[in-house]
């Protein structure tokens, strides 16, 4: 069976997320779509707005064949972190292409930039170092070191679904069988875009009517499914956090949280004053955030530190990866059966309690998830795959 890999976070599913699993499809000539998609906390560092097991239904239910989870390590990470986690399970699967939107207008050749990369990684760092401190931000920083080294390529790192796709492929280019790469072009809605249009909307826009309780004017740039899930279950942000992460920070000892992932250059002290002196998960980063520490990288250090997660930990994930499978169609079940025997990686269906020191990082972050409502179910034991016929 052919299959193409997509590797997403559906905060929430929409009309855009439809379109991208049937054209990796059409693109690609794929019997089976597989998607990567993270867990309970995402990219950006923040909570998903709807569990993962219900955004894996409604995936299953729109065009995707087969989901299965992005580790947590791997998940709430920059860009090039979460394209190898990403690239990395579908690689383990042995998909044979990859279908990523992008945001870049011009034409760009990502297989190619994936190789140059491979063959030019020891100058590329060492540029990099001698431009690390000079006050601009990373994409800036990046930006640069290709203006200098790739000239023709006209590179730009300023363009959220752009640097994933350029993270793709430059993780992608270090396999001995590389997939077959399929950029998918963003129309309309961008990924910061707050306009609705007539059947499209970013996932920024949706959240934003979510949380305003305009559901009702965005119901045809959703399907029908993703609609009814908004309405009727809980919808989760950072503010259902905020008692949790608040009590962490200012309970905690400036050497604890010195243990905590990504703590570095004295942030914490930043951090415990912010907490003291914030009624809300917004004012607290309105009073963390500078120009040196970013929102997303503040949001990040957020969700590390209210799931105590610290290097070690995430060391071990990454030595320790796995194929955890949220749900499939009859033909990703097919799929699975006739690859199974092929997988690079463990294959896991049920978390069992003997997975519990393998599988901390995760389990903890989807017990700690669950706090942010009464209505949220059970995470991780006693769930199986679910199935879609």
């Amino acid at each position: 069976m052919k299959s193409c890999g997509i590797i997403v976070e559906y905060n929430p599913f929409h009309n855009g997320h439809q379109y991208h699993a049937k054209m990796a499809r059409e693109m690609s000539g794929a019997d089976v779509v597989i998607a990567v998609m993270s867990g309970n906390f995402l990219q950006r560092g923040e909570p998903a707005i709807i569990d993962k097991w219900t955004r894996a239904n409604e995936a299953l239910t729109n065009g995707v064949d087969l989901v299965i989870e992005l580790p947590f390590a791997y998940a709430v990470q920059s860009a090039d972190y979460f394209a190898a986690g990403g690239i990395k399970l579908l690689h383990a699967l042995n998909c044979e292409a990859l279908c990523f939107g992008t945001d870049n207008q011009s034409e760009m050749d990502y297989e190619l930039f994936g190789n140059f990369v491979k063959n030019n990684q020891i100058e590329i760092n060492q540029l990099y170092q001698t431009i690390k401190n000079n006050g601009m931000s990373y994409p800036q920083q990046m930006t640069e070191v290709f203006r200098r080294l790739y000239p023709s390529s006209g590179l730009d790192f300023s363009s959220p679904n752009h640097i994933l796709g350029l993270s793709y492929a430059k993780e992608n280019a270090n396999y001995e069988k590389p997939m077959k790469l399929y950029p998918l072009k963003r129309e309309q809605a961008g990924y910061h875009d707050t306009n609705i249009y007539q059947d499209f909307a970013s996932a920024t826009a949706i959240r934003k009517a979510v949380f305003s309780d305009e559901l009702a004017q965005i119901t045809k740039v959703l399907p029908e499914k993703v609609v009814i899930d908004l309405a009727t279950l809980p919808t989760i942000s950072w503010e259902n956090y905020w008692p949790l992460l608040k009590y962490k920070l200012i309970s905690s000892s400036t050497s604890d949280l010195q243990e905590i992932y990504q703590m570095k250059e004295g942030i914490e002290y930043r951090l415990q004053e912010a907490a003291k002196n914030s009624d809300s998960f917004q004012t607290f980063m309105e009073q963390a955030k500078t120009k040196r520490y970013t929102w997303t990288r503040l949001q990040r250090l957020a969700t590390y530190v209210l799931n105590n997660v610290k290097q070690q930990e995430i060391t071990n994930s990454w030595n320790h990866t796995h194929l955890q499978v949220l749900g499939f169609t009859e033909q990703g079940q097919r799929f699975l059966r006739e690859e199974k025997k092929q997988l690079t990686l463990p294959l896991i269906t049920k978390v069992s309690k003997s997975l519990k020191t393998q599988l901390a990082v995760d389990i903890r972050s989807n017990q700690l998830y669950q706090l942010g409502h009464p209505s949220i179910l059970e995470q991780n034991f006693g769930r199986f795959p679910i199935r879609i016929r």
